[in-house]
């Protein structure tokens, strides 16, 4: 019987193993060991360089400065889209009329295309002819070159960013919220706690398990940062540079696979 069992298991989940070292292990081992060779996109010839790539990765300024933007990219973004999106979780939480309509509308971004919508905002920050400027311009404020200006570009992605993926922190929010039992805010009310120890004491905590997942997720993509930064300002602007566009150029532009598996 316990053999019938382990049978069973192991058919169910072998499967799923497979795939999983197909798809995530292998290419995972597979880039490691390209890091130490030569090889290039064009071409089969490849010699072991042992450690030259990493030497020369972690002396490349160019390097370092994407790291420190990427770094500073996640951590701007995801603290913004989990104040914003948090905020109007606890404005949300409560019944009134056209809930419905006004949180499908605020969840629109989220499901649109980062590409498409790089392509856009694109259009909207030109600083020539993009309706922001207009706007700007028709009530005589000065019209910046959000996409061309070094101080501006980087928080241009940002702002961006932000507008797609508050929606998302607001979504999980909101269900670690509702997830929150009504009779122990009414216990709360019956002790005379005040709004701001609710809030410390009740809210914040219990919501704070859904919170750390939906900042893990954020996080994790935020760090993958590529599409926004391809369509709004492409991958050679040193303002807003991240690792991913740096490493489209040293595979897809210089054919250097070693180096980018690096």
């Amino acid at each position: 019987m316990r053999d019938r069992d382990c049978v069973l298991k192991w058919s169910l989940v072998g499967p799923t193993l497979l795939l999983l070292v197909a798809f995530n292990v292998f290419p995972l081992f597979r880039n490691i060991a390209l890091s130490f060779t030569s090889a290039e996109l064009v071409g089969d010839s490849s010699r072991f360089v042992g450690g030259a790539h990493y030497a020369r990765v972690f002396t490349d300024p160019q390097f370092a400065a994407a790291l420190r933007r990427t770094a500073l990219f996640v951590v701007l973004a995801v603290s913004i889209e989990l104040a914003i999106g948090f905020t109007l979780a606890l404005a949300l939480r409560r019944d009134f009329k056209l809930k419905t309509l006004v949180l499908t509308t605020l969840l629109v971004p989220m499901m649109l295309s980062p590409a498409v919508m790089g392509l856009y905002w694109s259009l909207v920050l030109n600083g020539n002819y993009g309706i922001l400027n207009q706007l700007l311009g028709a009530v005589g404020i000065a019209q910046p070159q959000w996409l061309t200006d070094h101080d501006l570009e980087f928080f241009s992605i940002l702002l961006v960013d932000v507008w797609m993926w508050t929606p998302f922190m607001m979504l999980i929010a909101l269900a670690g919220l509702s997830s929150i039992p009504a009779s122990i805010y009414e216990a709360a009310e019956i002790d005379r706690a005040s709004r701001w120890t609710v809030f410390t004491r009740i809210t914040l905590p219990m919501c704070a398990p859904l919170l750390g997942l939906a900042v893990l997720l954020r996080a994790t993509d935020a760090l993958k940062q590529f599409d926004l930064v391809m369509a709004m300002t492409g991958p050679n602007d040193a303002a807003t540079q991240t690792l991913s566009t740096l490493l489209y150029l040293v595979v897809f532009r210089d054919g250097k696979v070693g180096l980018g598996s690096a």
